[in-house]
Parts: structure tokens; sequence; C-alpha cells
């Protein structure tokens, strides 16, 4: 699946968005990010800035993002997942916010339900993202 510019920059603005509202991102989180914003096309650089201000910045859009499509959208939330749940429990105001995200995209909630059952258990991360499905689109 080909991912535009305007997409690639609200799924990573949104998983940095989902890794600030526990209020800390730890160095799983961040190494997770580096990842996948290197996926994304991002320069390392960029990803490192981005992850270092993500707290401290207050002037970022903190509305769920919108995709292109529904699909897509879905590989996010379930990236989201993913991140949200590295090293720990899904945290309430994460699991509200990839919530409100699934709704802001027309995603019913028995598929948000479904996707958080089937999150890796003990924190794993899978050895591929949804992220890694991914082609730019130029």
């Amino acid at each position: 699946m080909k991912i535009t510019l305007l997409d690639r920059s609200n799924y990573y603005r949104g998983l940095l968005l989902l890794a600030r509202k526990d209020r800390k991102i730890t160095a799983h989180e961040s190494e997770l990010m580096m990842r996948i914003g290197t996926t994304l096309g991002f320069d390392r650089e960029f990803c490192e800035n981005a992850i270092r201000e993500a707290l401290e910045n207050e002037h970022i859009n903190t509305a769920p993002p919108t995709f292109s499509t529904p699909e897509l959208a879905r590989k996010f939330i379930k990236d989201g997942l993913v991140l949200a749940t590295t090293g720990a429990e899904l945290h309430p105001a994460e699991d509200e916010w990839l919530h409100a995200t699934a709704r802001a995209n027309g995603i019913d909630d028995a598929w948000f339900q479904s996707a958080k059952r089937a999150i890796p258990q003990h924190g794993e991360t899978p050895a591929a993202l949804e992220v890694d499905y991914l082609s730019i689109a130029y």
C-alpha cells in the first residue's frame, strides 16, 4: 500500500501523540518511534528531535489523525496498540485516544475491540509492524 506525505506525517505525529498520552516516553517507545520514522522516510535527526520534543511541545495538534483510507487507519491503530503496550499495559488515556482515532476514521467499535484482543501478550514487539508493509508515494 502506498502512503502519501500527508498520511506519513499523520501516522508519525499520531504515534508520537499516543506515546506521550501516559506522560512518559520509554526507551523502548523511543526505539520503536525511530524505527517507524525511518521506515516512513523521515530523517533520523528529525525523528530524534520529534521524540525529544514530544512531551514538551504544547503546540502540536492533539486531535486524533484522520487518514485517506480506513485501511490505513486500521494499520495505524494496530501499530498504535503495539507501541502503547510494549513493556506495559495499555494505559486508559492511550486506549481512549486510539478509540477516538478509530471513530474519527469511521472504524466500528467491534473491529477496535477485536484489534485490542489481538495485540501481543507480555509487551512483545512483533517482528513486523503494519508500517513495514507501506511504501512511500512520491
